[in-house]
């Protein structure tokens, strides 16, 4: 079958994941946690690649156990986290051990967070976005934390539901997130060396990228082509380069075709509007603009500077 024919299974509701496992329906039509120690999870009976439309955060026991950042090894035989949007493919990959699972898998709806502030909010936690492989791990006291706040919800979801219920809920679900948010700051830190190498694979591409004419023939590089390159996600490597530089990705390859304009506007007779097609843009007009945005002064200006 063709890439572009595969069909997505798409999971509208909770109840149709419960049914995916074989669980009974949830008891909150909008909002649902899974205790993997209670409810036996066959990861196998999960469609081979489905959409979801709802958000799902999974803990999993383990995520590979001792990682290697840099030159140094970090524990992190607890596991961590895992988290999906409503859209979002989500492919299963037929791991051969079906019945390994999440120990806990909170299913949210976004009408759940309707007329609360994290209805909004929770569009800007980039993890969202993060490939599987770019999980947030977790170190045993940071598991902690994260399962206490599961147990809340689970205690909210399994007592008789009322008018506070839905509040106390929300809050642990933005104190979840506060918590993902700080520990993925940590991991960037914590993966500093391993994330350095990345900064140089990535300016080794860039480099390449302009060098070997690429960018004349198929035209700006784009976060999407970097971040294959790089096998990561666009969310993850733009959080990572903030973490390292304080700039998104957008901003590096904007960095680097000023360079490289700054050295074919120097060296050479090539005319603006050569230089622009050659670093890839369709109008020269766009280069121009985008120089002396960066620059302050126009490629032309730039060029009589050295004359």
């Amino acid at each position: 079958m063709k890439k572009e024919d595969v069909i997505h299974v798409n999971m509208e509701s909770l109840s149709d994941m419960h049914r995916a496992f074989g669980l009974p329906a949830p008891a909150h039509p909008l909002i649902s946690l899974i205790d993997g120690a209670t409810n036996r999870v066959i990861l196998s009976n999960l469609p081979q690649s489905h959409v979801l439309h709802f958000y799902k955060i999974s803990y999993k026991p383990s995520l590979g156990g001792k990682l290697k950042y840099g030159q140094d090894y970090y524990d992190f035989d607890e596991g961590g986290l895992l988290f999906a949007a409503p859209n979002q493919v989500i492919g299963n990959h037929g791991n051969n051990d079906a019945e390994i699972c999440s120990q806990y898998t909170l299913l949210i709806h976004p009408d759940f967070l309707w007329n609360y502030p994290l209805a909004k909010k929770i569009k800007q936690y980039g993890f969202f976005s993060y490939a599987a492989n770019e999980a947030l791990h977790l170190s045993d006291k940071e598991k902690v934390t994260i399962i206490s706040i599961f147990k809340i919800i689970e205690e909210e979801l399994s007592s008789r539901i009322d008018d506070f219920s839905q509040d106390v809920m929300i809050s642990q679900i933005e104190l979840l997130l506060n918590y993902a948010n700080r520990f993925y700051k940590r991991q960037f830190i914590t993966r500093k060396a391993v994330n350095n190498g990345l900064l140089q694979k990535l300016e080794d591409i860039l480099e390449e990228y302009f060098v070997s004419h690429q960018s004349s023939n198929h035209g700006i590089p784009t976060v999407q082509y970097l971040s294959e390159k790089l096998n990561i996600s666009p969310s993850y490597l733009s959080d990572m380069l903030r973490s390292l530089t304080g700039q998104n990705t957008q901003h590096l390859i904007h960095q680097k075709i000023i360079e490289k304009a700054k050295e074919k506007l120097s060296a050479t007779s090539l005319s603006v509007s050569e230089v622009a097609y050659d670093l890839g843009f369709g109008h020269p007009q766009s280069f121009s603009k985008l120089f002396k945005a960066k620059t302050k002064i126009s490629p032309l200006e730039f060029r009589k500077s050295f004359n």
